[in-house]
């Protein structure tokens, strides 16, 4: 009887967990349709399952030679652990020296607490090859850590993998000051993790620092989880001959260009430009070139930003977003937090994007306006209008210098946004829903005025 009423309480149990668990909302995507399970995963990845582990040291690679560029040493690791079937290369405790290092089908990258991987800051040392930059497939340098259609590639930290920019940077700025419209590739810097074509990628817990350039870049992959990683590059520090003060340029610090299906969950974002950009080609005929594309499903969630130029930015480099998520994040002192670049000489489309429960303090909130830097138009008669429609931006609470930073241009067109629970400050004063067709606003509370007025 006793065995009886205890699995007719475990029954009971089993069933009413099975009763909430359908009460739970499945979660959709800004366009209704339904999230995958694999986007709301926490499980993180163990290197206990990831294979034979390679010690850099037992197999030719000097620990704490600093002055050394040991790129062949690390080169021949990699390659070594790929032909014995995989494992993960692993890197101790000390500092070490490297260029572009290719890994392999089956290897993974492990930094042990203590461990910096640390990037040459001679060019030479990240010798040219057919890569992807500025919305380009076009020749030009590769990262210091590069992994290319492969399936199941790991980053794992705590260690460091450190661009070692400094150099670069104040090169960059010194030839934007002899010659102003120096672009940033004329500037000759490598990024500091690029992975493309590969799926199923974690990088997790790692420390990306002092990138030359982009921090990560993604190109034309899926199912890629960025999982409590440390993000930075300083916003100021670097001085050009003239004595001006400057950051880190262009040291973006997640750029997924023409990718599916990515989440960035949990990490720190300071950088001297923008967190996270959306890519996927640029051009007046970018729509129709195979290599460029749309970004879908991106999920960016329970971040922390320090200082940037945006913590989402959509271009300047894209085409087509959709079913964009930010959410559940706080910033220190962001200059925008959602930047809608629309590029004049390029078809955009920028859809279906929401971004809900953000707090602290940013220049910007909301910005729409035309991008014009370095942008060539070309004569096309059946060039699409850009477009930006279902925009949603709900359970706001900042404090803004600008919340609503919207232009309005014959060059795109702005409809479906809403506006719902929000509670700012804002000492521009500029809110104006009626400027873009079909907006919602609801419970919107601007230095204590309440919008709409009734």
């Amino acid at each position: 009887m006793k065995r009886f009423v205890t699995l007719s309480l475990l029954c009971v149990l089993v069933i009413a967990l099975q009763a909430k668990k359908k009460q739970q909302p499945q979660p959709v995507w800004p366009d209704g349709t339904k999230m995958e399970a694999w986007f709301t995963d926490t499980t993180r990845v163990s290197v206990e399952n990831l294979g034979k582990q390679y010690l850099v040291t037992s197999y030719g690679v000097s620990a704490n030679d600093s002055m050394r560029v040991q790129t062949q040493e690390f080169q021949r690791v990699i390659d070594r652990a790929a032909q014995e079937g995989g494992g993960v290369v692993v890197v101790p405790e000390g500092v070490y020296l490297s260029g572009a290092l290719h890994f392999r089908q089956g290897t993974h990258l492990w930094l042990q607490e203590g461990a910096r991987l640390k990037g040459s800051d001679r060019i030479a040392d990240f010798p040219v090859c057919t890569t992807r930059i500025e919305g380009e497939t076009c020749r030009y340098f590769p990262a210091l850590i590069n992994a290319d259609g492969l399936d199941g590639f790991t980053i794992l930290g705590p260690g460091t993998i450190d661009g070692n920019g400094r150099h670069y940077w104040k090169e960059f700025w010194i030839r934007r000051e002899w010659n102003p419209l120096c672009t940033n590739k004329d500037a000759q810097r490598p990024r500091l993790v690029y992975i493309s074509k590969s799926r199923n990628v974690t990088v997790q817990g790692v420390r990306t620092i002092n990138s030359p350039f982009w921090t990560n870049h993604l190109y034309r992959c899926e199912r890629v989880r960025y999982l409590d990683c440390f993000i930075y590059a300083p916003t100021g520090g670097v001085f050009d001959f003239a004595g001006k003060e400057h950051g880190a340029p262009s040291s973006d610090a997640i750029d997924i260009d023409v990718c599916k299906d990515v989440v960035v969950r949990g990490c720190f974002m300071h950088v001297c430009d923008d967190a996270v950009v959306l890519k996927g080609g640029k051009g007046t005929w970018a729509d129709q070139q195979p290599e460029n594309g749309p970004c879908e499903r991106i999920l960016i969630e329970n971040c922390h930003y320090g200082r940037v130029h945006g913590c989402l930015t959509l271009g300047s480099e894209s085409l087509h977003d959709r079913n964009v998520i930010l959410r559940n994040c706080h910033a220190d002192n962001a200059n925008r937090v959602l930047w809608l670049k629309m590029r004049p000489d390029t078809p955009q489309h920028y859809e279906y994007v929401t971004v809900e429960n953000v707090t602290g303090r940013t220049g910007s909130f909301l910005v729409v306006r035309p991008w014009t830097q370095f942008f060539k138009p070309g004569d096309r008669k059946d060039m699409p209008l850009s477009q930006c429609n279902n925009i949603t931006m709900k359970n706001i609470k900042m404090d803004c210098r600008n919340f609503f930073d919207v232009g309005t241009s014959e060059k795109y067109k702005l409809t479906d946004f809403t506006f719902e629970n929000i509670d700012v400050t804002d000492e521009r004063k500029a809110f104006d829903a009626s400027i873009i067709p079909s907006t919602v606003v609801k419970n919107v509370k601007i230095n204590g005025e309440t919008f709409p007025k009734k």
